[in-house]
């Protein structure tokens, strides 16, 4: 039988993915209920289209499933291992830093200033609005799968590359993210002190604000 609607909306929020993804970080990225995660999935994994694997012992309790599309060798090349150093990292700045989310978006803007300057994207055009028209390019190479307003001023994040590491660690991975659009703006010649990251601010997104008014400014500054 054909598959669903709510079904391909799941194996797309899993399809890219760089790492196993657990129910419970679906369930964010979706909006979901874990029950009925359990069912689509269920299903996905009898049809062949999903590979379901226990988590590594953490501690008390039955480790977690996680879920991945197969094949995962059609992931580019090095992602996979990205995507477990990126988590390691997190773990250790949470561990470590007494400030995890400045350290995280400070250390986002200094890759983020590598990665305007490395790509083959092409100049941005002169203004504000170029730099945030290039920074939307950027962030869909980088496989966010944006969705800008007509303004490039509010941004739809369809998809998070690391989304289980930001599942378990959003205020690092968010920051990280937040930091790369501060270090690409610079770079672009763009405002990269009025934007604001909302993680999984609705099902099957994030929200980029761009253009923060004054205001939002003073208190979401990062």
């Amino acid at each position: 039988p054909p598959m669903s609607a709510a079904r391909q909306a799941v194996l797309g929020t899993l399809d890219g993915q760089p790492e196993p993804v657990s129910i419970a970080a679906l369930a964010v990225a979706t909006g979901l209920h874990a029950n009925t995660l359990r069912e689509h999935l269920g299903a996905l994994v009898d049809a062949g289209l999903v590979r379901r694997e226990r988590a590594a012992a953490a501690g008390r309790g039955r480790p977690a499933w996680l879920y991945s599309v197969i094949p995962d060798e059609e992931l580019p090349t090095g992602v996979s291992e990205y995507a477990g150093l990126a988590s390691a990292l997190a773990d250790a700045i949470e561990r470590s830093s007494d400030s995890p989310r400045s350290d995280a978006v400070a250390a986002g803007r200094t890759w983020g200033r590598q990665l305007a300057s490395d790509t083959e994207l092409g100049p941005a055009r002169p203004g504000n609005a170029g730099a945030r028209q290039q920074v939307v390019r950027l962030l869909d190479h980088l496989g966010f799968a944006p969705q800008p307003d007509a303004r490039h001023a509010v941004v739809r994040l369809t998809r998070c590359p690391l989304l289980e590491a930001a599942h378990r660690h959003p205020e690092i991975v968010c920051g990280v993210h937040l930091g790369i659009v501060c270090g690409a703006l610079e770079v672009y010649g763009g405002d990269a002190e009025r934007i604001d990251l909302l993680a999984f601010s609705e099902p099957g997104a994030c929200r980029l604000d761009l253009m923060l008014s004054r205001a939002d400014d003073s208190e979401n500054r990062p």
